[in-house]
């Protein structure tokens, strides 16, 4: 599935494959009606590669939201876009419960299945599964060992910090251990003292 040249165009439905760069804009194929036209370089245009989908805790490449509905429709098409919002968001349960419903609006979720669809109409969404569920286990064990790592980064760090703590107590023992030959010194003098004064 390669979307690096797949885009959509703010204000015009559908998609298009960016063929060309012109000095005032683009050169563009229009995906559903496969005809070429111009667009200004004053259109917003967003490249799919680039477009995400809102999560609970991060956010989902939409090319692996697109993966997923593939793999749930074993390589078809998936639901109608004009379907009502409320089998839309069912729909995106299944294939990702993880998705933020309180910023994911139906509007998005009607332009997602309509990509989801042209792009498979156009061939676009050869995608080998085991392929690629073998490169989301290692990202996912890749994560997992960078957790293991910072926990045990942060192991260490305490360890090396209790002794720190028990730094202080240990030079006002010594202060003590000082002290205390000083009061037996003073001791010695005051009976040498007491001795003097008896002998007179």
């Amino acid at each position: 599935m390669d979307l690096s040249r797949v885009i959509a165009i703010s204000g015009k439905p559908g998609l298009y494959r960016l063929i060309s760069q012109t000095r005032g804009g683009f050169v563009v194929e229009d995906l559903e009606k496969g005809k070429k036209v111009s667009i200004a370089s004053n259109y917003n245009v967003s490249l799919l590669d680039n477009v995400a989908i809102y999560g609970i805790s991060q956010e989902f490449p939409l090319a692996e939201v697109f993966f997923r509905i593939y793999k749930k429709e074993n390589g078809g098409e998936t639901i109608d876009h004009k379907v009502s919002g409320t089998e839309l968001r069912k729909y995106m349960e299944e294939i990702l419960p993880e998705y933020d419903d309180s910023r994911v609006y139906d509007s998005d979720l009607k332009k997602l299945f309509q990509w989801y669809n042209i792009l498979h109409k156009n061939g676009l969404l050869n995608i080998d599964l085991a392929a690629v569920e073998a490169a989301m286990a290692a990202q996912q064990a890749q994560v997992e060992n960078t957790n293991v790592e910072a926990e045990v980064v942060a192991e260490v760090k305490e360890v090396e910090e209790k002794p720190k703590k028990k730094a202080p107590a240990k030079k006002a023992a010594d202060k003590d251990a000082d002290a205390k030959p000083a009061k037996k010194t003073a001791a010695k003098k005051a009976t040498k003292k007491d001795e003097g004064s008896e002998e007179k």
